[in-house]
């Protein structure tokens, strides 16, 4: 099957481009960036030499890139002003991946926040996202990409069969993918760690989203056990996980062709941590 494309989420402080040195730095075959405050409502316009700058690197190198959106995206919530902002949040990340060539843009499920509000909650889902994968769809890309949280909040998506009621309210579109993140998935209660947990969790993902919606992985280690609905990363193999979970994620059909991204400690900027999980998965891959 050959070696999948491996990467990680790369700092882009001094600017977009920056991000080319780190994906050199260690080893990258696919990238992921931020394109606004990861924990704020600001919105940056960009700056268009940057992005000539990036697109044109990633396209040398001929890797992939993806953005992630706000943490702060919540098209679940029950405040119709967070909505809102998630909404501009998205479209502006369309936007921005369209300017520097993203595949994807990653969100987080979202909240409910409020039990009595769950049935709304998927409304409202439906309501914000149907109009932007059409929009995208109609300019050509870039995709969203639906990450189920590690659960907590009343979550619209954190275990995997929560993923077909989600994906039903925007009537299954095929512009949205999911992005399967080993650390959420553990936290939400899926044994990936058990003898074949993991290929059973991508059996579930296949089954609840159908052939090809799986189009991203987050490969990261937990810091906490099994269906603790926490997030907290730790370095591939390194964490409560270990290093067999990895080896059945990179060895099935469900990965194959789909690129994957750390979003471990990086150790600094230099990306040691990071450069030595991508060499972890590679040599997993490799030997699958």
């Amino acid at each position: 099957m050959g070696v999948p494309l491996i990467g990680a989420h790369s700092r882009t402080a001094g600017g977009l481009a920056t991000a080319l040195s780190y994906v050199d730095g260690v080893g990258a075959g696919v990238v992921q960036v931020y394109v606004s405050n990861s924990r704020g409502w600001a919105l940056s316009p960009g700056d268009p030499e940057q992005d000539r700058a990036f697109r044109g690197g990633i396209e040398k190198r001929q890797i992939p890139a993806y953005i992630h959106a706000s943490l702060l995206v919540n098209l679940g919530s029950p405040t119709p002003a967070t909505v809102e902002r998630s909404v501009a949040t998205l479209r502006h990340a369309l936007a921005r991946g369209r300017a520097i060539g993203a595949a994807g843009v990653v969100f987080h499920a979202g909240q409910a926040v409020d039990p009595a509000h769950f049935e709304a909650a998927l409304r409202q889902v439906r309501e914000a996202l149907l109009p932007l994968l059409d929009e995208t769809v109609s300019v050509g890309g870039p995709q969203l990409l639906v990450e189920p949280s590690a659960g907590g909040g009343r979550c619209l998506a954190a275990r995997i069969e929560d993923l077909g009621p989600y994906l039903d309210a925007v009537q299954r579109h095929p512009a949205l993918g999911v992005c399967f993140d080993t650390c959420h998935v553990w936290a939400a209660g899926h044994d990936l760690a058990a003898p074949g947990g993991m290929a059973a969790a991508l059996d579930a993902v296949v089954d609840v989203g159908g052939p090809g919606r799986l189009r991203l992985v987050h490969a990261n280690d937990s810091k906490d056990g099994c269906g603790s609905r926490r997030d907290r990363h730790e370095n591939v193999g390194a964490g409560t996980l270990g290093p067999a979970p990895f080896a059945e994620l990179l060895a099935h059909p469900a990965t194959t062709g789909v690129p994957v991204i750390v979003e471990t400690p990086s150790e600094g900027s230099a990306g040691t941590g990071h450069a030595r999980d991508i060499a972890t998965l590679t040599a997993l891959a490799s030997a699958t």
